[in-house]
């Protein structure tokens, strides 16, 4: 059986995506309630009740707004680290939510990487503002995938774990000069533009153009803002990236989307 990616749903408004192997099947990230998250699977042929496990990025609302109660109907494990895991007890006594934490926590740490199933896991640190934040790469039956969004820039550590992968699916939050006129107040658009921020499209499209090394069969532009970025800017900067690199003949370029699921991709 070939291995599935599945994006539900991408943005600020909630983050959640399937990885589905011939013996695993994994989400990352439980941006939506639980009952969005189970219509969204069901809508791509997934099975809600199939799942294996769950992973946390970081703790930000739009990651994590349907934990509690998913967790709790799936009774699976939730893998993240132990800053993400604090950062998730701060946001839910900030927000005066009293919130029963999952019964099956499992903590691992960036770099060290585990199995779930048949699935290789390895998390790497990313830059965000939040307390532990990271990416994925994901390994199983020869396919390798990446998953790393809500970042400010693409160190060295990153760049690195994301070669050799079929799969990458990498931000593309904003379209500087839409963001810079756009209605943020302007201490919210330094935090964006900042290098624990998010990515913009032209940072996304430099990383194509001075250090990916061209391996995927898919690039999956996620996150993008709906006030401050246009899908065909995105995709746009994107090409131009690829295009100076030769890169662009070799990819099925998509865009994950807020509103709708996005088709399975089958690797």
């Amino acid at each position: 059986m070939a291995v599935s990616w599945t994006v539900l749903g991408s943005g600020s408004g909630g983050n959640c995506t399937a990885l589905v192997s011939s013996r695993t099947q994994v989400l990352v990230d439980t941006g939506f309630s639980a009952r969005e998250t189970f219509r969204r699977m069901r809508a791509a042929g997934l099975n809600p009740e199939a799942t294996d496990a769950v992973l946390i990025t970081h703790e930000h609302s739009d990651h994590i707004a349907g934990l509690e109660r998913l967790a709790r109907l799936l009774d699976v494990p939730v893998y993240l680290t132990e800053g993400t895991r604090e950062g998730i007890r701060q946001y839910w006594r900030d927000q005066l939510r009293p919130q029963t934490e999952p019964s099956r926590v499992e903590i691992f740490s960036p770099g060290v990487g585990f199995d779930i199933g048949d699935i290789q896991v390895l998390p790497f640190t990313i830059p965000h503002d939040a307390l532990d934040p990271v990416g994925f790469t994901f390994t199983v039956e020869g396919i390798k995938a990446a998953l790393a969004t809500d970042l400010g820039c693409v160190p060295a550590n990153v760049v690195e774990h994301l070669r050799a992968c079929q799969l990458l699916m990498l931000e593309s939050n904003h379209d500087l000069e839409m963001l810079r006129v756009g209605p943020y107040p302007w201490p919210v658009k330094q935090r964006v533009m900042s290098r624990v921020g998010h990515l913009s499209n032209e940072a996304l499209a430099e990383f194509l153009r001075r250090h990916y090394d061209g391996t995927a069969m898919y690039l999956i532009l996620a996150h993008l803002s709906e006030q401050n970025n246009h899908p065909e800017l995105a995709r746009r900067s994107a090409e131009q990236g690829l295009t100076e690199r030769n890169h662009h003949r070799h990819h099925h370029l998509l865009l994950a989307s807020q509103g709708e699921v996005l088709a399975p991709i089958t690797l």
